[in-house]
């Protein structure tokens, strides 16, 4: 076939392959359907609609309300079916494209997709940043820092975002935090780019706000960096239904600070019960999910899906031999996780 570019030639797949299982603890998602009476009132909404009319070019009156709700300037907010269309659109625009090692998987994939130079730095011991080696090689180009980190779930010091941010001021780079866990962590990184134009702060509604379904995700950025990613993104990218989903979430915002609230109190609670497993080692995370190195993740992956408990293997990223990752379920799930856990048949 010469139809398409080279570069797409023997291009890998998006690592996941789709398993069921009674208890699904594999893909970040919030165990908590959106509340019954909202999604009632979006429903409402929706049947108002003209679905015969396109919607809104850039949803510009979503996005003046979004803007107004989280203090950024309206040009500076783009919203998209997912951030994950935002980071390729981010990688369809730079010059070149840094990322971590390990990391989510999507900001090489999207690169790879874009044709852009992808670069990627291991992190340090403990999954600290290595700061010397990402200064070193950051020279322009397009930064994904994930904070909280996926997938070990670790959080970076601040003071070393602020000199990546720094960096990125003075090369004319841009440095994109993702923050899709921030709720869990309750971190809110928007300072650093309030006053640095080179600093843009990824979000979604998938994970806290429980619209993983809906895929719905907004960059706050500097006006000229917004622009150009609006540019790259499909006109009317935005359909109309999501949008008065997204209206009815942002007028009802507290339930998202229930569910992360829950989410971090079974977090810790599945954390000190792994801390007393024989073999395994559960990571500290500021995420809802948990990275837990095994003696063999194979074994331990196929063990719990026998016991009917779906997680994620990790072990084929750098430095996550033996790992896990295990989403945070309502408290029944994470009951049948931590039994199937403790009943592992091997030393």
């Amino acid at each position: 076939m010469r139809a398409f570019k080279a570069h797409l030639r023997g291009l890998s797949p998006y690592p996941y392959k789709k398993v069921e299982a009674p208890v699904k603890l594999d893909q970040n998602e919030s165990p908590f359907d959106l509340p019954q009476a909202l999604k009632e009132e979006a429903l409402r909404r929706m049947a108002r609609l003209p679905w015969n009319r396109y919607p809104e070019i850039h949803a510009e009156g979503l996005r003046r309300r979004l803007a107004a709700q989280v203090g950024w300037p309206e040009e500076g907010v783009v919203l998209s079916p997912g951030s994950n269309l935002l980071i390729l659109a981010l990688s369809l625009a730079a010059e070149s494209v840094l990322d971590l090692a390990p990391s989510f998987p999507h900001y090489a994939h999207a690169a790879r997709v874009a044709g852009t130079p992808y670069r990627a730095v291991p992190l340090g011991e403990g999954f600290s940043l290595d700061l010397e080696a990402l200064l070193a090689v950051f020279q322009g180009g397009v930064l994904f820092l994930p904070n909280p980190h996926a997938p070990t779930g670790a959080l970076f010091p601040e003071e070393a975002l602020e000199a990546l941010a720094e960096r990125a001021r003075e090369v004319g780079g841009l440095l994109v935090l993702d923050e899709a866990y921030r709720e869990f962590a309750g971190t809110d990184l928007s300072r650093l780019g309030r006053d640095n134009p080179h600093v843009a702060l990824l979000r979604t509604f998938s994970k806290a706000f429980s619209l993983g379904g809906v895929r719905a995700g907004y960059l706050l950025a500097a006006p000229e960096v917004a622009a150009v990613v609006r540019e790259v993104l499909p006109p009317f990218v935005l359909p109309a239904h999501t949008g008065a989903i997204l209206e009815v979430v942002l007028e009802n915002p507290g339930y998202a600070e229930r569910v992360a609230a829950l989410v971090r109190k079974e977090r810790e609670r599945v954390y000190q019960a792994l801390k007393d497993h024989p073999t395994w080692r559960p990571y500290p995370s500021h995420a809802n999910f948990l990275l837990v190195r095994t003696p063999h993740a194979a074994e331990a992956f196929a063990h719990l899906l026998a016991q009917g408990v779906l997680v994620r293997r990790q072990d084929h990223y750098p430095g996550l031999a033996g790992c896990l990752r295990v989403t945070i379920g309502a408290k029944e799930e994470m009951d049948a996780f931590l039994r199937a856990a403790f009943g592992v048949a091997y030393a």
